[in-house]
């Protein structure tokens, strides 16, 4: 019984299969089209192109968007301001929609086929991120009752960078029939619409392009067309032929700016006919004007040798190389895996391989934002290639290396006498934005670049990039950041400036921005010793061609030093610019939900007067440079930042999850990770059709590997503290640092290290080191703990190592007694006396020693010994207390928990004095109440008990065995402080007070 697919079913929402390796449709629908156009749209970093059918379009005019693309190829158009200023950007550049090369019309005994008529008996279509090639197969019946199967392939060359293939195959199924395919080049573009909406595009397209020459002869049409303004030439020239079969009927022609091939066969029922259209794409800015026809020879006599099915094997190849490095698995979850696995494609698809292009924020699947590029590219794109294929993201910065001379041009603009500044969003490197303060103002492009060049570096260990240009580039910009801080009581600040957060403009001292330009001077410094140091010949050209001093770099590494970081005291945050905190809250109760994106309802002013965030600014810093901050502040500034965070930025969820990931929010890190893991291929956001969301496809890489594997890059060293999301049993994916390759796999039995290629490498799991290599790739290590969090009443701290450090005082003192007794006091010894009382720990001396004493002379020593500690410790002050201590007795005391100290130094009292922090303990149990030093649990019951509380309703914070022993052995959670694999018996470990969020543990 035959089943009829209806033409326009009722469309849903995430309507397609989840296939971990495909996006497949399984039946057309009208109504989603112009959504999947996007999805299906194919590229090789040069050419792209939407996935319209084949044949023309029938329906509703904008329910279809036809568009093909190449990177960098645009023209150009004044900026119009009714009210004008000096230094505004004066010219837009704008990617152009090309002349539509793919169409192929086709006709059944004189019917044309159309998806809008007739009907569909059969349908599918379907995108292999393994093979990319896109596939549809179709079984229709005719108006007049012909039934046809015709299957439809598609690729863009990820080997050929000009070509565009297509493979066309009919077969008519129950008579025979006059088969005729007409391929068109159609130089009729039509636009994008004009809009309100400043993400989409601007509708110039279809004005831009004017005709130079046109040529159809049978089997190859040519076209070259030109730019209005920007002077660019396009070269589209198309091969078409049957590929084999019965022998066809073929003309040429062209009418109205088509130009046709038509081919007109004889095909038996059941007999497949098959057309192939080879497309050759060129343009002036790859070869000059006068050589792009014998590049498109060239291209078209390439392709033809090999046909489709051998363009089809390169792609497969292509790809396969991709995944080895690329790849990401989430066991048991389809829909993720599908999505994880769309986005890396698509990113690969889009991104520039010529040192010339980069990567739009659309990529190249359609005309949203113009085709511009931003500070996505450095910030939420590079890091994918950085670890996956390095050489692409060395090339985008090749491209911004090309156009340095512009961005001094528009610091110029900008009113400084030395340096650059790069564009906000740009093609060729001239400023498109024309509202500065959202746009212009972002001066965080700088270091943002200056950035993605220092990750290249430390990830692949290439510094020839900084001789070839990056250096000048560094140098340069950071002239800016120099030129525009200024000194207020001894910190330098930089004012007018907009951060990350488009909802704030125009701010002194953004935090993110501050933080980047802090971490760009000192880049800028090191790079300098680095060349003068190592390549004194480059070094002295350049430093000749930039008039740099060695007191220039001074001011750079003087300006990093005191930049100023806002933070407000009272709240333990950082503030995202100076008055922020001061602004009133923006009334998110009050607003209703077909208000978001609020840039869509009210004016920037009403905006800019409220604390209210469009995506992430703080905690986009604390992300980028968490080595600077502790987990506590980054935990309070989470907690204060997301409340006022409508994420009406693609470019906000990834990060937040991150974020949250890091400090121990898993739920909500997951929650804001599904955010975005398929925004494009659920259209969560509402505007796909225009194109994806290429920085939100990167920022799904990164919150796996950099969020729920919590990799950090430090020094050049990784470092990765992994968690695995309730809802998965098991992910995987592999990374790339300096050559080798890497797989990193998350279960519930552990994390496994494993080195696929290339040499040894020690990397870092919670601060402990992993050494891998060819003999020993493999090393596994459990997760850490999950911590059972509970209604506790009281806190009871050790002292040394935990709030304060008087273990220096204590080996001074210690070695100095062993000095006098002759007996050697060396790192192993003084380690295992951490957690001992003072007698015992003399006799561990006198033991290594062999040495006995006397009692009156034992007494003695161990009372030389306090002296000398207690002059050592008279020196104290509040500055002694360790990061974060002051910070966590303040939160257990403002959550009304006792406090509690347990102590074997007899001097403790007096140290909390000296620290001036005795008033917040409630009592201070030291070794003089002791019959028994740690690991007896006598310490910490006496402690529980003069606070009031049963040992079970306490929490007890050590940073030796002994003491974790000790707490354990009273019955009390223990909470570690030092190193997992040394403390294994404490319930959580954290490197730090400074780590300590009460949150984490008290229910």
């Amino acid at each position: 019984m035959e089943t009829e697919v209806t033409a326009n079913p009722v469309p849903t929402l995430s309507s397609l299969p989840t296939d971990p390796w495909r996006l497949v449709e399984t039946r057309w629908d009208a109504d989603t089209n112009l959504l999947r156009e996007t999805l299906f749209a194919l590229g090789n970093g040069h050419i792209g192109t939407r996935g319209s059918h084949d044949e023309a379009w029938l329906g509703e005019v904008d329910a279809s968007m036809e568009g093909t693309y190449v990177n960098g190829f645009y023209d150009t158009e004044a900026i119009r301001y009714p009210e004008n200023a000096y230094g505004f950007a004066r010219t837009n550049e704008f990617m152009l929609n090309l002349p539509n090369a793919k169409g192929v019309e086709i006709l059944v005994e004189g019917e044309r086929f159309n998806l809008a008529t007739g009907v569909i008996l059969a349908y599918e279509r379907s995108l292999d991120f393994r093979e990319g090639v896109l596939v549809r197969s179709v079984d229709w019946k005719s108006p007049a009752g012909r039934r046809l199967r015709i299957v439809s392939k598609r690729l863009v060359s990820l080997s050929r960078s000009a070509i565009l293939a297509q493979q066309v195959t009919v077969t008519p199924l129950d008579a025979d029939a006059v088969i005729e395919f007409v391929a068109t080049l159609n130089s009729v573009v039509r636009g994008g619409e004009e809009s309100f909406d400043p993400r989409l595009g601007s509708g110039a397209s279809a004005r831009a392009l004017s005709t130079v020459e046109a040529v159809a002869a049978p089997g190859r049409s040519v076209l070259v067309s030109r730019t209005h303004n920007s002077g660019l030439t396009l070269r589209i020239e198309t091969l078409t032929d049957m590929a084999g079969g019965p022998a066809a009927n073929t003309t040429a022609s062209q009418e109205g700016g088509v130009l046709t091939q038509r081919f007109r066969v004889a095909a038996k029922a059941g007999e497949a006919v098959t057309l192939e259209k080879m497309t050759a794409i060129v343009t002036s800015r790859d070869a000059p004007s006068d050589e792009l026809a014998a590049r498109t020879a060239e291209a078209l006599e390439g392709a033809r040798a090999v046909g489709f099915d051998g363009l089809a094997g390169e792609q497969r190849a292509q790809l396969t190389a991709f995944w080895n490095k690329a790849d990401i698995e989430i066991e048991g979850d389809d829909a993720l895996s599908q999505g994880l696995h769309f986005n890396l494609y698509h990113l690969f698809q889009s991104i520039g391989r010529d040192g010339r292009t980069n990567i739009a924020a659309k990529g190249l699947t359609g005309e949203g934002y113009e085709g511009h590029s931003f500070w996505d590219t450095e910030i939420y794109v590079l890091p994918v290639f950085l670890r996956t294929m390095p050489e692409l993201a060395r090339a985008v910065l090749r491209h911004r290396i090309g156009y340095l001379d512009k961005a001094r041009a528009r610091a110029r603009d900008l009113g400084h006498v030395r340096g650059a500044l790069y564009p906000w969003r740009t093609i060729t490197g001239e400023e498109c934005s024309a509202y500065f303060p959202a746009g212009t103002a972002q001066y965080h492009i700088n270091a943002d670049i200056a950035f993605a060049i220092k990750l290249y570096v430390e990830a692949t260990g290439d510094r020839s990039l900084l001789v070839e240009g990056g250096a000048e580039l560094v140098f340069e910009t950071a002239r800016v950041w120099a030129d525009l801080a200024h000194l207020v009581d001894g910190a330098y600040h930089i004012d007018e400036v907009t951060g990350p957060d488009e909802y704030t403009a125009l701010v002194n001292n953004n935090f993110y921005t501050n933080v980047m330009a802090k971490t760009h001077l000192a880049f800028a410094a090191e790079v300098a010793d680095w060349l003068s140091r190592e390549k004194a010949e480059a070094w002295g050209k350049l430093s000749e061609s930039l008039d740099l001093s060695s007191g220039e770099i001074d001011r750079w590494s003087d300006v990093s030093d005191r930049l100023r970081l806002p933070y407000d005291e009272t709240r333990g945050i950082h503030a995202q610019d100076d008055a922020f905190l001061s602004r009133k809250v923006w009334d998110f109760a009050g607003t209703p939900a077909e208000n978001y994106p609020l840039l869509l309802h009210y004016h920037p002013l009403v905006i800019y007067r409220h604390q209210v965030c469009k995506q992430a600014d703080v905690l986009l810093a604390l992300f980028l440079r968490g080595d600077m901050f502790p987990k506590a502040v980054k935990r309070r500034d989470f907690d204060y930042y997301e409340a006022i965070t409508t994420h009406d930025s693609s470019l906000s969820t990834c990060i937040h999850s991150i974020i949250a990931a890091e400090v121990g929010l898993q739920d909500r890190a997951y929650a804001f990770f599904m955010d975005a893991a398929r925004m494009d291929i659920d259209n969560t956001h509402g505007n796909t059709f225009h194109g994806v969301h290429t920085a939100a496809m990167g920022g799904t890489w990164m919150s796996v590997v950099h969020g729920f594997a919590g990799l950090r890059a430090v020094r050049g060293e990784l470092h990765f503290a992994p968690t695995l999301p309730a809802e998965w049993s098991r992910y995987r994916f592999r990374l790339v640092d300096h050559g080798r390759t890497l797989e990193v796999a998350v279960s519930k039995a552990g994390v496994e290290f494993r080195l696929v290629e290339g040499e040894a490498i020690r990397l870092f799991h919670r601060g402990e080191p992993v050494d891998l290599s060819v003999a020993e790739p493999t090393c596994q290590v459990p997760l850490p703990k999950i911590f059972d969090k509970k209604p506790f009443k009281a806190v009871v701290f050790d002292l040394d190592g935990v709030i304060t450090d008087t273990a220096r005082f204590h080996h001074l003192a210690w070695k100095r007694l062993a000095d006098t007794l002759g007996i050697g006091f060396d790192d192993e010894l003084a380690e295992s006396l951490k957690g001992i009382d003072r007698r015992m720990s003399l006799q561990m001396i006198l033991d290594k020693g062999g040495v006995t004493l006397e009692p009156a002379e034992f007494d003695r020593l161990a009372d030389m010994k306090n002296v000398w500690y207690k002059e050592l410790i008279g020196t104290m002050t509040r500055d002694d207390l360790l990061p974060g201590a002051l910070d966590t007795l303040k939160a257990v005391r403002a959550a009304g928990l006792k406090i509690g100290l347990a102590s074997v130094s007899q001097n403790a009292p007096a140290i909390l004095e000296r620290l001036g922090i005795a008033d917040l303990f409630d009592t201070v149990v030291d070794a003089r109440l002791l019959k028994r030093g740690k690991p007896d649990p006598e310490i910490f019951l006496k402690a529980a008990a003069q606070l009031g509380a049963d040992p079970a309703d306490c929490l007890g914070v050590e940073d030796a065995v002994a003491g974790v022993a000790s707490i354990k052995g009273a019955g009390m959670a223990a909470l570690g402080i030092g190193k997992p694999s040394v403390l294994t018996e404490a319930d959580a470990v954290i490197a730090g007070l400074d780590d300590f969020v009460l949150d984490d543990y008290l229910a």
